[in-house]
């Protein structure tokens, strides 16, 4: 489960991505990139964003600590900026937050070398989710003393968008021609066993678990959180099952 943080002091807006996150500091002293649970891009996003970022890090990929984080919407006062304003105080209550890691720098993959075993690893988490969002124009990563770490994860898992369409995910190839490390990339089939191996069923449902309760109540067509949590369970689950035919297959050196 997510470890619980109240926001004590609203920082400045990150000027980066679609919903514009936001740095607080939390009752804890730390940092955090705070999603916004207003956002335009609704409760999906920041359920992909901790489900598929514990499944990362189950993965053993580098991630950043994800928490939930309660904010009181009067700290908007401190916010110049109207739009700002708004969605801060359309955010009361549950967001979700990023560990933030001071002196870190987006990752140029024209400018910073990626192992290629990791690289790989990496691209096969991006395949699994369905990650649309590891282009080279816009790679969300980072580079922390001087290793890589991922995220920003709410474009990813998209079924979950229409769920009466969402079975023929699960068999969906995954486009990885402008992958932000498909160029380091060496043997992509190399990673897969050992990855599928590591995404065993209770990795799956500790990830699923970590998604808060908050945001699965009144989700259409479900009698409750944990049928939603079992369509989730359900769904990676037979991306997985094979045959892994949604894996890219690339062009060394590419």
């Amino acid at each position: 489960m997510l470890r619980e943080v109240t926001a004590v002091r609203y920082v400045t807006p990150l000027r980066e991505g679609g919903s514009m996150p936001g740095l607080v500091e939390g009752d804890d002293h730390r940092l955090y990139a705070l999603k916004w649970s207003g956002a335009a891009q609704g409760r999906k996003a920041l359920i992909a964003e901790v489900l598929a970022g514990e499944l990362a890090r189950g993965l053993g990929l580098p991630v950043p600590e994800l928490v939930r984080i309660d904010l009181d919407p009067v700290l908007a006062r401190s916010e110049p900026e109207q739009q700002i304003q708004e969605q801060m105080r359309a955010s009361g209550g549950l967001n979700i937050g990023l560990a933030f890691a001071s002196g870190a720098f987006n990752f140029d993959p024209l400018c910073f070398e990626v192992q290629a075993e990791l690289a790989a690893r990496v691209l096969w988490f991006d395949a699994l989710i369905g990650n649309v969002d590891r282009s080279w124009r816009n790679p969300n990563m980072l580079v922390v003393d001087g290793e890589l770490m991922l995220i920003d994860h709410g474009a990813s898992l998209i079924f979950h968008h229409s769920w009466a369409s969402s079975a023929g995910w699960t068999r969906r190839p995954y486009d990885a021609g402008d992958h932000a490390l498909g160029r380091f990339v060496r043997d992509l089939a190399a990673v897969d066993a050992e990855s599928a191996a590591r995404c065993t069923p209770e990795l799956l449902a500790a990830a699923v678990a970590a998604v808060p309760e908050e945001y699965l109540v009144d989700e259409p067509g479900f009698e409750g959180p944990d049928a939603v949590r079992a369509a989730y369970l359900e769904r990676l689950g037979a991306r997985l099952a094979g045959p892994r035919d949604w894996l890219p297959v690339l062009e060394v050196g590419a």
